[in-house]
């Protein structure tokens, strides 16, 4: 989440879309609510009719797969009816930096549908700016240039008055020749071909015009105009939109580009940074946000640090680690926050803390120890399908599974457990025996020739330990047991504990142990409040723990300083008078802020240095002239203030990273260039969305009129995706509020059991009276197959789910399994193996299917 929960009680527009609120997440709409009730309006985009739905102003159908449709026909919506917050988007973005020349986009003549540099994958060298080199003091050491990029700022395409122009000129710009002069070299610098983000941004999206839209996503043309003329007035100034989205946007194969669409279009709005906006994501379990920013994922290590090795580059050294991933600035006012500086002082911060001692400057802190992103297949990744499907081939010999379930949770669930029989050993710590701990026993399996040898360590509930969580709001926040675990349960601070005294003492030292033999391990079992001190970090005095590090500008790259995670700096202190350990987690002062927005800075406390919405510099209004005024866009909302002291009130939110007014530093710090990308030129599948359709699609041609019809870029890991010839229905998954994720949780419950007994899908009206096998009632029994499988379920007919442009829609539940007390066929049988892009998460969401009467 960009901003937080109570935050959304703040908005005049909510639009939720992939993401079933009501249902899912039934707190967050109680500031749904408090927003309705303060005369918000609400959008439910979704293809089911959900219980979100029933509460919205107004519902959107749409066919799954479709967000970017939907998304891009609005942000063309908003360009077209002067909804845009013009001189937002031309101080607070890229809209005006050139491109390189040969940049092409799908929609460009040529093209077929790609972006240009498309070879097997992308080569992204034209969606770069266009940029020149200035030899100056870089970021950090060592010395060396910095970049420029080149903005189109005024009708002579000057780089003087910034805001003197209108988009509408941006849009004129037709690649001739562009100069711009450099006060520094005393010199012009030319440019030929180019052009700005803007007009290549709008000729896009110009393309998602309104009948394209209605013939792709299905949606009803007066909802969804309506939609997208109640959602765009959240760009008028004092306004304010927010988006909500679950795993209904991420689980595709343009997942992450469906986000990317939500991004632009709140820029485009002026709705990033202030309160009541922002792109909120809705954690699906309480800690999901602290599991992300400690990089439990492949390719990051905490703090959102780069995991060496990965995408294939040379980190072989962490000087050429630093050069690969510390940016340098672009604009010789920015902040650049992931500078060389900075990024080595987190990453020797993190190195001292798993090295101790041990990390000293001869051996680089010890980088050479850390583990390497190399000789894996499919691209040096190592996400969840892939890790499966090396599981299957064999090339994996041991899973520690804690709290996950992938024999019901995972894509393709029949192969996925017939991985697991290829294992030599398996560990999993639960609270039940799932059928993750039970896949050697499961129906039709034969025990006898699985040589899987499994341990089952049982686990501690989040209520019988203690600790913080993050919530979605980047909240971070204590639990305290409410009571202990039972027999020899153990909560996973005890267990991976133990795990790591064993694998200590089991190696031997010398040179191939060396990274496991200088480990910096606890003597003793750590306290929670011990692991969040270290997460924190400590300033070192002789090499020993002296005092924790007041906040992250505090840490250091001399080794003199350790901390678990950078981002998480400040959330312990030391009391200034008895220099105790305080911990801001545990603050639970309900006293707002001074502008009452529902900030309550002393409660709990929220990464990073405690500023609860990121980018709140773009709050303030621009000042005509390339910087801003100090003072807020909403004033009824004003989430920073630049005060009549001349300095900003930390009475309301921290600035983010933002100077006083006159300054010409940008408000998006983490960017090299301070500005917001419309054009986002790091993606693996391009640097605008465009429409790809599901890999398993009803239709035959892509609906923009390009004969690309799916992603280019996807890794298929050699499977086939069904034919709509064979599989007429498109499948979709979602959850109940009275189950909890693949169920182990909630189907050992005899009560929630008794509230949801069985496996159902829903279907429509239409496809039960016309159903291969005779017309189906409720509570008869179907069978769905896909490519993958089939599963039997019971039907649930009902008018919220309805055909979309002819194609029958299935929606199921994905909760059960063969384990616990309610059973049931797992859907995920049916889902495919291949996923998005970028995160490869698997595309749950969108596959095709067929349904018969059992």
């Amino acid at each position: 989440m960009t901003n937080h929960w109570i935050d959304i009680g703040n908005s005049d527009c909510i639009m939720i879309i992939g993401s079933n609120a009501a249902e899912n997440h039934p707190i967050s709409f109680k500031y749904v609510t408090k927003a309705m009730e303060n005369g918000a309006k609400l959008i439910s985009a979704d293809p089911r009719f959900t219980r979100t739905s029933s509460k919205a102003d107004i519902y959107a159908r749409f066919r799954p797969g479709t967000d970017i449709p939907f998304i891009g026909g609005m942000i063309r919506y908003a360009i077209h009816n002067n909804r845009v917050n013009e001189d937002y988007v031309k101080e607070y973005t890229n809209a005006p930096m050139l491109v390189d020349a040969g940049f092409k986009k799908p929609g460009d003549s040529g093209q077929d549908g790609v972006f240009s540099g498309l070879s097997g994958t992308y080569d992204k060298s034209t969606w770069q700016y266009a940029t020149y080199k200035v030899n100056v003091a870089a970021d950090g050491d060592p010395p060396d240039y910095e970049k420029r990029y080149v903005e189109v700022t005024g009708q002579d395409l000057s780089y003087t008055n910034k805001l003197d122009y209108a988009l509408s000129e941006l849009e004129s710009v037709d690649g001739g020749t562009i100069t711009r002069h450099d006060d520094e070299l005393n010199a012009d610098v030319t440019f030929a071909g180019c052009r700005p983000v803007w007009a290549h941004a709008k000729e896009h999206f110009d393309r998602y015009d309104l009948t394209t839209v209605l013939d792709a996503t299905g949606s009803d043309e007066a909802a969804y105009v309506a939609a997208c003329d109640e959602y765009t007035k959240t760009g008028q100034v004092g306004k304010a939109g927010t988006i909500m989205y679950a795993m209904g946007t991420t689980q595709h194969t343009v997942g992450t580009q469906n986000i990317r669409s939500y991004a632009i279009l709140q820029l485009l709005l002026g709705n990033m940074g202030v309160a009541g906006g922002g792109i909120n994501a809705l954690r699906g379990e309480s800690n999901v946000q602290g599991s992300t920013d400690h990089c439990l994922l492949f390719h990051i290590l905490p703090g959102y640090l780069k995991q060496p090795g990965f995408a294939g580059k040379d980190n072989s050294t962490l000087d050429k680690y630093l050069d690969c991933w510390a940016p340098k600035k672009l604009g010789d006012a920015e902040l650049n926050w992931w500078k060389r500086a900075n990024y080595k002082a987190y990453i020797v911060s993190l190195l001292k803390d798993y090295f101790g001692a041990n990390a000293v400057a001869a051996n680089s802190f010890g980088y050479g120890w850390l583990p390497r992103l190399n000789g894996l297949s499919y691209g040096n990744n190592a996400s969840h399908i892939t890790i499966f499907e090396e599981m299957g081939a064999g090339k994996i010999k041991g899973l520690l599974c804690m709290g996950q379930n992938p024999a019901v949770g995972g894509p393709n669930a029949n192969d996925e457990r017939s991985a697991l029989e290829k294992l030599d050993f398996l560990v999993v710590a639960d609270l039940w025996e799932t059928e993750t701990a039970s896949f050697w026993k499961r129906p039709l399996a034969n025990s006898a020739a699985i040589n899987t040898e499994v341990f089952l360590l049982p686990a501690a509930a989040s209520y019988e330990k203690e600790g913080s969580i993050t919530n979605s709001g980047r909240w971070i926040q204590w639990r305290y047991p409410a009571k202990t675990p039972p027999g020899d349960a153990k909560h996973d601070l005890g267990i991976v504990y133990e795990l790591g005294k064993e694998i200590k003492a089991i190696h031997p030292v010398n040179a191939q142990n060396v990274a496991i033999n200088n480990l910096n391990w606890y003597a003793s079992e750590p306290t929670a409040d011990q692991i969040c001190e270290d997460i924190n970090g400590w300033n070192l005095v002789s090499g020993v723990k002296d005092s924790l590090v007041v906040n992250f500008t505090k840490l250091k790259s001399d080794g003199t300083t350790t901390s678990l995670n950078w981002l998480y700096c400040g959330m312990y202190m030391n009391d200034d008078k008895t220099m105790s350990t305080v911990c801001h987690a545990k603050r639970t002062s309900m006293v707002d802020g001074i502008f009452n927005i529902g900030l309550y800075p002393s409660f709990s406390w929220c990464w990073p240095i405690n500023r609860r919405i990121i980018y709140n510099g773009a709050s303030v209004q621009t000042d005509g002239n390339g910087s801003h005024t100090g003072q807020p866009w909403d004033t009824e909302h004003p989430v920073i203030q630049y005060n009549t002291d001349n300095a900003w009130n930390y009475d309301g939110d921290i600035p983010d990273g933002v100077a006083g007014p006159g300054s010409e530093r940008g408000m998006f710090i983490m960017k090299p260039e301070g500005h917001a990308r419309i054009h986002g030129m790091g993606r693996a599948d391009g640097p605008l969305p465009e429409h790809y359709e599901p890999k398993e699609t009803p239709l035959t041609a892509n609906p923009m009129g390009h004969g690309t019809l799916t992603s280019p870029v996807i890794e298929m890991y050699g499977h086939t995706p069904g034919d709509v010839s064979e599989y007429p229905c498109i499948a979709t998954t979602y959850r109940v509020t009275e189950h909890w994720q693949a169920g182990a949780m909630t189907r050992n419950l005899p009560w929630l059991c008794e509230l949801m007994p069985n496996m159902f899908c829903e279907i429509s009206e239409t496809l039960a009276a016309s159903m291969p096998g005779g017309a189906v009632s409720n509570k008869d029994k179907v069978i769905i197959t896909t490519a993958r499988g089939e599963i039997e379920a019971i039907a649930c007919v009902t008018d919220r789910m309805k055909p979309v442009n002819d194609t029958e829609v299935v929606g199921l539940v994905w909760h059960y399994g063969y384990a616990g007390i309610a059973k049931g066929d797992s859907a995920n049988r049916l889902t495919p193996h291949w996923g998005c892009a970028n995160t490869r998460i698997p595309e749950y969401k969108a596959f095709l299917c067929k349904v018969r009467k059992a």
